[in-house]
């Protein structure tokens, strides 16, 4: 395959083949892509905040969070075209803008997955209990935490097992989160318009589409919200390798993700906002996940434990596919000789990156369990971090692909608008938001625990942290390890852009 990539082909080690090829098809890579997001977990941590800063007009924010993702998506889907490679935003910016800031992009999206693997454990074992009524155990840490650990040990030897045996369990868990989402929102709007919702129900309307309903900075503070509430669709692209049809079905999968996702947080977050209203939720807005036990309880009685299986089981698939992105980027790192080699190690049994993903999750529960002894908030704290990160590396991929197919972007208005200046919008509104952000978690009264760490919010601080120690990694690494900086940029393959034939149809 051509990649485009002005540097003499080296023969692969032995350790870099062996990906299973064509392991899954398109639907197993949607599947995973909406599991990633875990979308009744974010929906159930994010719902009460964003009602609080912007009251009806929630789901116009969600809407409007939507474009930057759909944009990027995109990107993401011309980039897979022209190089298929499970490192994704590593790699693609690596050829397009050179060696340094595709390494911070790896190293971006790896990060990602260790900051929030525990808490999405935690999450899963919590709600698990609540569901089968072990109230107490769901409260006691000492009895929570290791079952969390065993649960990220289990689904990580899952995903070394076997991409095809992680895809039918991710199968299973989409098809259970989205059928109980599905059955609160209906019981939900059909308790207001028979006048049984909360004392504060209201019955929707077409205005709380209006995402500048509130406008400044509640906008800006919804916007980061939900750009939280669509991360991780690309863990589809992310499986490039081992899915059929690899230049174009993972990169469908994203986009087709995100429009899923958008069309579920849309219906359950009118249903809960026109069923509680919105003081329920403003007032409840601290209780993060837990919101969904509180409104679960009262809109469905004794069938309570519906909801809270909905957010076990999105807590449980996305815990098993947030591995997949981080290992699979620290393997295609490793193959290029950006991380040391022992990553890039293929289980010759299961054909999937063993020891990578087992790093992936050894650091994943050593952050989670030495966060958690300073205390919950600063594990809350850590996941607020994660937006900065996610900014960071989605807005880089929608810079490298205009950068990437810069020659190309004026033969036709489809390259100009959907390969140039649609990824370009996208990555300049991450680009703001990551700003706001950066603005917003300098005040410590925003974070969870209100302390003040040097003097910033503690979520700056874990984000600048995390930065630095990435920066001293790679300057490290460059010592050592001198060959991947001598990559030269990619140009792209001229059978890869997207024309019109003669008869008007795309090739």
């Amino acid at each position: 395959m051509t990649h485009g990539v002005e540097r003499e082909a080296q023969p692969p080690a032995p350790e870099e083949v062996g990906l299973k090829a064509n392991a899954i098809g398109f639907l197993d890579a949607l599947v995973i892509g909406l599991n990633a997001t875990s979308p009744a977990y974010s929906l159930a941590a994010v719902i009460g905040a964003v009602v609080a800063l912007v009251g009806v007009y929630a789901p116009g924010v969600v809407l409007a969070s939507f474009v930057p993702m759909l944009l990027i998506a995109s990107a993401f889907y011309y980039l897979n075209k022209a190089d298929q490679d499970a490192g994704t935003t590593f790699s693609w910016v690596t050829r397009a803008m050179g060696p340094w800031a595709g390494w911070l992009g790896g190293w971006a999206i790896m990060m990602t997955g260790v900051l929030v693997v525990g808490s999405l454990a935690d999450v899963a074992v919590r709600f698990g209990l609540l569901a089968v009524n072990l109230d107490d155990w769901a409260d006691n840490e000492a009895i929570r935490q290791p079952l969390a650990v065993f649960v990220i040990i289990a689904l990580t030897a899952l995903c070394v097992i076997g991409t095809e045996a992680s895809a039918r369990v991710q199968r299973v868990l989409i098809l259970a989160q989205v059928a109980f989402l599905l059955v609160f929102a209906i019981v939900a709007i059909s308790r207001v318009y028979a006048d049984n919702g909360l004392p504060d129900s209201i019955e929707p309307s077409w205005s709380w589409l209006n995402p500048f309903g509130e406008g400044g900075s509640p906008l800006t503070g919804g916007l980061l919200l939900g750009v939280f509430m669509y991360w991780g669709w690309e863990s589809a692209v992310n499986l490039t390798e081992e899915v059929e049809d690899s230049a174009t079905a993972p990169g469908r999968a994203g986009i087709w993700s995100t429009i899923l996702l958008l069309v579920t947080y849309l219906s359950v977050c009118i249903a809960v906002v026109a069923y509680a209203g919105t003081t329920f939720l403003a007032e409840n807005a601290d209780e993060e996940e837990s919101i969904f036990a509180l409104l679960a309880n009262e809109a469905m009685g004794g069938w309570d434990w519906v909801v809270l299986l909905a957010v076990s089981t999105s807590a449980f698939a996305s815990t098993q596919t947030t591995i997949i992105p981080a290992s699979r980027t620290a393997l295609s790192m490793a193959r290029r000789g950006a991380l040391p080699r022992q990553f890039a190690r293929i289980n010759p049994r299961f054909r999937t990156p063993d020891i990578a993903t087992w790093w992936v999750a050894a650091v994943a529960i050593v952050w989670y369990v030495v966060v958690n002894q300073i205390s919950e908030n600063a594990l809350f704290d850590s996941l607020t971090a994660l937006s900065l990160l996610i900014a960071f590396y989605y807005a880089l991929t929608g810079v490298a692909c205009a950068v990437y197919y810069r020659r190309h972007l004026t033969e036709s208005a489809r390259n100009f608008f959907l390969i140039g200046v649609g990824p370009l919008v996208g990555a300049g509104l991450l680009a703001w938001l990551l700003v706001e952000s950066v603005r917003d978690m300098a005040d410590p009264e925003n974070s969870y625990s209100g302390d003040s760490w040097l003097g910033l919010g503690p979520p700056l601080v874990i984000g600048i942290g995390i930065t630095a120690v990435g920066v001293a990694i790679m300057l490290l690494w460059r010592v050592r390890s001198a060959a991947f900086w001598s990559e030269r940029r990619g140009v792209v393959d001229p059978a890869l852009v997207p024309r019109k034939s003669a008869a008007g149809k795309e090739s």
